[in-house]
Order: C-alpha cells, then sequence, then structure tokens
C-alpha cells in the first residue's frame, strides 16, 4: 500500500522538477536603449521596461513577453531644452502618440537555439500603436542561480507601425530633414524567480 501512494508523489515530484519555470522581469534592473537616425547624425535614449516575463525549460529559453512603458522615453545625447524638445516630439503624435498609446509590448512565439552557450533567434511580435508586426533578432540568454539575463538588438522599421514623420518613405523633398525608418532597440532584462 505505501508504494502505491510513493509513486503517484514521485512522479509529481519528477515533473514539477523538470518543468517549465517563469521568470518575472525585474523592471529596476532591465532596460531598453534605443537609437534613431537621421542623414545629419543620430539620437540616443531609453525608455523603460513597464512588466514582463521569459520561460525557460530545462535551462532553455521556451518563452516570454515584456511591455514598454512608452511614457518614459528619454534622450541621452542632449541636454536641457534640447533634450526635453526631442523627448516631447518623441511623444507627440507625429511619432509614438503615448497619451493615447502608453505601452508597447513584444511577445516571444520562437526561441531557437544557435548554440550551446545561450545564443538564440528569436521570432515574436511586437505591437506599437495598435500595430502588431513579426521581428526576428539574435539574443544572448543565460540561467543561473535563479537569474535569467537575456539581451538582443531589435532593429524596427518605424514606417510598419504607421510612425511617418520625417519618412523618406512617404514625404519626397525632406533633403537633410529626412530621418531614417529604422531605429534600433538594444533590450537588456534581467528576469529573476
Amino acid at each position: 500500500m505505501k508504494k502505491l501512494f510513493f509513486l503517484p508523489v514521485l512522479m509529481v515530484m519528477l515533473m514539477s522538477a523538470y518543468a517549465p519555470a517563469t521568470y518575472k522581469v525585474d523592471t529596476n534592473s532591465s532596460v531598453i536603449v534605443w537609437k534613431g537616425y537621421k542623414v545629419t547624425g543620430q539620437h540616443t535614449g531609453t525608455v523603460k521596461v513597464q512588466n514582463g516575463n521569459l520561460v525557460m525549460d530545462n535551462g532553455v529559453l521556451t518563452g516570454g513577453s515584456f511591455d514598454i512603458d512608452m511614457t518614459s522615453i528619454k534622450d541621452t545625447d542632449l541636454e536641457g531644452e534640447w533634450a526635453d524638445k526631442l523627448v516631447g516630439h518623441l511623444k507627440s503624435d507625429d511619432f509614438f502618440g503615448t497619451a493615447k498609446y502608453t505601452t508597447s509590448k513584444f511577445v516571444i512565439t520562437r526561441a531557437i537555439p544557435q548554440d550551446t552557450k545561450g545564443n538564440y533567434k528569436i521570432t515574436g511580435n511586437l505591437t506599437i500603436k495598435e500595430t502588431t508586426k513579426e521581428i526576428k533578432f539574435l539574443a544572448s540568454v543565460t540561467e543561473n542561480a535563479g537569474t535569467v539575463t537575456a539581451s538582443g538588438k531589435m532593429t524596427i522599421d518605424r514606417s510598419d507601425f504607421n510612425v511617418r514623420y520625417g519618412s523618406g518613405s512617404f514625404f519626397d523633398g525632406l533633403g537633410d530633414k529626412t530621418i531614417y525608418d529604422e531605429f534600433d532597440l538594444q533590450v537588456s532584462l534581467v528576469a529573476k524567480k
């Protein structure tokens, strides 16, 4: 009789030992650095991760998502009124319309290991201003002592998300006022059990 009771308990213990683990993103330790390009140069800044999670199964990334607080956009390469002016413009309806669209979201749909060193090809859905597009990028993910760190660089085409201001794809004759469609997001996430 004791053996019959012990076997189901043992099975549950073994299954839970290999069950996928969800790690909650630590928003204070995570950051997204953005970089936008124009004919005459570039601008850089940060935006905060609002929340998120990463799912690991026996040391392998299998899923996850994170929300971006679009109201937290900051510029890091300008100072004073110039930085305030740029940030105000990025938050306006010309760009991301953060009064209406306060968050953007990324959801992993596939994480394909590239080697045994924690390098992945990530496919997922990015939502900006109610438009969702599939994007792919390379990322590095490590799991150690109850903490997962993940980093990768996304290159986003803003014209896919109806962000048209200063885009040569939509307007002619912009000359050196042209702002390139592609911008980069360097995502660095720290997640804990």
